[in-house]
């Protein structure tokens, strides 16, 4: 990408500000970042967002070790409550709107604790909501599964929404301009 895609500009700020502005704008009660030590302007950007930021050293190897690592500041941080739920996405969302993630959080049943997935037609996407005591379970997944196989496992709940691009994220170049030329949700 030439450079850190979350230090991409979008609209007036740089993706992960506009994504942590999207957050911070939802029902959520805290919001955690996990980022590589050295990342120095994305800590600092992280930080004036005013949310939490877990340096994980050494770098995690994966997306399962980086939310291991989120969990286990939650839990060190906020002492969660079995009752307790934690949501997940990937911070390279720009998309990504309060509405949606309000609408997963507003589908969350405590009688009846699930994991929740918004879909929107075929297409399943983030964030992704979990129980509390789930977050247990990512440390004691096969060193080869993802979160993906915690999904499967726990047999989730699809919560239909209407927004598919919601759930677009930026792995190239190409993603970026496609995304930035159509618009912005927040």
């Amino acid at each position: 990408m030439g450079q850190p895609k979350l230090l991409l500009p979008w609209g007036e700020a740089t993706i992960i500000e506009h994504v942590l502005t999207v957050w911070k704008a939802s029902r959520v009660s805290a919001v955690i970042v996990t980022v590589h030590p050295g990342d120095d302007e994305l800590i600092a950007r992280c930080r004036a967002a005013g949310v939490d930021v877990a340096v994980v050293d050494p770098p995690p190897a994966d997306m399962k070790a980086s939310v291991a690592a989120g969990l286990a500041y939650a839990a060190a941080n906020y002492r969660p409550r079995p009752s307790d739920v934690w949501l997940l996405a990937p911070a390279d969302m720009p998309r990504l709107s309060a509405r949606l993630i309000d609408q997963v959080l507003g589908a969350h049943d405590p009688a009846d604790p699930r994991v929740l997935v918004p879909r929107a037609g075929a297409h399943r996407g983030h964030p992704v909501l979990f129980p509390w005591p789930l977050a247990s379970e990512v440390d004691r997944l096969a060193e080869d599964a993802g979160i993906n196989a915690l999904v499967a496992v726990a047999g989730p709940r699809e919560i239909d929404c209407d927004d598919v691009a919601a759930f677009a994220d930026l792995d190239t170049p190409d993603d970026y301009e496609r995304l930035k030329g159509g618009g912005r949700e927040s």
